[in-house]
């Protein structure tokens, strides 16, 4: 029956629902710069309300859930554009990379290096039988096989760097499916009793955040409040338990590089996205493209220069002499022939080997402006240009993308943020509610306790 006494507890269970809400209020205010942290809001309920003779009477009100405000959507969304930008951000940082070891156009590059060694020639030809004119071809072609030589280094050990990375990378993909995991773990226990566990729960999707940067993010929340993130069609995480990614050393071509596979098996992890497929892509085929056609460079260089030297004659009447060696025809392996560097009388520039005859020295200076390489389509100069060109383009275009991709993911950040974030301004205005309600609940307690010190010490005495 409805009474003073029920009257009391409905101000008690008012109080305690508003100090539930100024308490998660306060709790929000304080996670305002928190990463990954989503504003929480009491959810309450009036309580079943009491039958009596009089009616139906209200018992008042209870606190039924705390709720973590978010925007599953946006949260996927900011996972896929994260990807994309770990993606995009490691392919640009690559390309700068390659852009600063080729450094064109500049004085003393490869390109200028090679346009001197043309003119040296030139050089030649004004005076055939001049030694110190073939001095000076052998100074610069020294410095364009330096040139190509410290490229085609410094390209090789981006490669290996890049591949050191990728055991980096696949170091911190094991570290975050491991907390993953044992949050799952703590959610499972924690949510036995029906609560929700908020603030783990944030904990597990600023992980998710962190984990997309690196790979394809795909997720399946689990009854008993765990998570299973995918890799592919493979749980990488389920439940308490992940799977490891090893990073296995094969030998190829002499070359040792590293392989994704699960770990403690030979399985190859082939659904890569986000960085890592940045990393492969940079490693595998970017970098291996350009190594490529410098070589396919140095080689037409070393062919076409020596079919030329072969058929000349040097001061000292020889012929049929290479000017660069033939044991390796790669940016690597370019070598000046060691007996013209230590005979240069033998460098040729005569066709004939009579005295004055320069028609060696004039085609091997020609050679810049024939098209001799892609099937005789363009020459030699324009295909190094057309190589320094395709950096270039994959380079903006690595740029634009990474811009793009951040300017995408600020603005689902933000949206997401305007959905689970906190604002100090309305929690300022929930605060001043809860405390106008709770000192009203307090107001009614003191009311119903005055009406009881009246029933109790005051009821019967008249009179007395």
């Amino acid at each position: 029956m409805a009474g003073l006494f029920q009257a009391l507890e409905i101000g008690k269970r008012a109080l305690l629902s508003h100090q539930f809400g100024l308490q998660t209020i306060g709790h929000n205010i304080a996670n305002v710069n928190t990463p990954g942290f989503s504003r929480q809001r009491v959810q309450i309920t009036s309580t079943y309300p009491e039958t009596t003779t009089l009616g139906i009477v209200g018992t008042g009100v209870q606190v039924y859930d705390i709720q973590r405000i978010q925007d599953l959507f946006l949260g996927q969304q900011f996972r896929e554009d994260n990807k994309l930008l770990g993606q995009w951000r490691y392919k640009e940082k690559v390309m700068d990379q390659v852009e600063s070891l080729v450094s064109e156009p500049n004085d003393n590059t490869l390109s200028d290096l090679l346009n001197k060694f043309w003119d040296s020639w030139a050089d030649l030809s004004t005076n055939p039988n001049s030694v110190s004119s073939r001095v000076a071809i052998l100074e610069q072609a020294n410095l364009v096989v330096n040139s190509f030589h410290q490229t085609a280094k410094q390209l090789d050990a981006l490669r290996d760097s890049v591949d050191r990375d990728l055991v980096n990378v696949t170091e911190e993909i094991n570290r975050l499916s491991k907390e993953i995991g044992n949050l799952n773990e703590q959610i499972k226990s924690m949510e036995l009793g029906g609560v929700k566990a908020n603030d783990l729960r944030d904990a597990r999707d600023l992980l998710l955040d962190q984990l997309s940067e690196y790979i394809d993010v795909n997720t399946i929340e689990q009854k008993n409040g765990g998570m299973t993130v995918f890799i592919g069609a493979m749980a990488l995480v389920d439940g308490p338990d992940h799977l490891e990614i090893a990073s296995k050393v094969l030998n190829r071509d002499g070359r040792l590089e590293h392989e994704l596979v699960w770990k403690g098996t030979d399985v190859k992890i082939s659904n890569l996205n986000g960085q890592l497929k940045g990393l492969i892509d940079s490693r595998d085929r970017v970098i291996p493209s350009y190594m490529e056609e410098l070589d396919v460079l140095a080689r037409t260089i070393i062919e076409e220069v020596n079919a030329l030297h072969r058929s000349g004659y040097g001061l000292n009447g020889t012929t049929g002499v290479n000017f660069f060696e033939t044991s390796l025809l790669t940016a690597a392996g370019i070598r000046i022939n060691p007996d013209l560097a230590s005979d240069p009388a033998r460098i040729a520039a005569s066709l004939s080997g009579e005295v004055g005859d320069n028609r060696i020295a004039l085609a091997i200076n020609d050679l810049r402006n024939r098209a001799v390489m892609v099937n005789g389509s363009t020459t030699i100069n324009d295909y190094y240009n057309g190589f320094v060109g395709q950096l270039g383009m994959e380079a903006r275009e690595a740029r634009s993308f990474t811009k793009n991709y951040e300017l995408l993911l600020n603005q689902t950040e933000n949206a997401r943020q305007a959905v689970q974030g906190v604002s100090l301004d309305e929690e300022m205005a929930n605060m001043v509610r809860s405390q106008h309600a709770y000192d009203a609940a307090a107001r009614v307690i003191t009311t119903i306790d005055q009406a009881l010190d009246t029933v109790i010490s005051k009821m019967g005495i008249v009179g007395r």
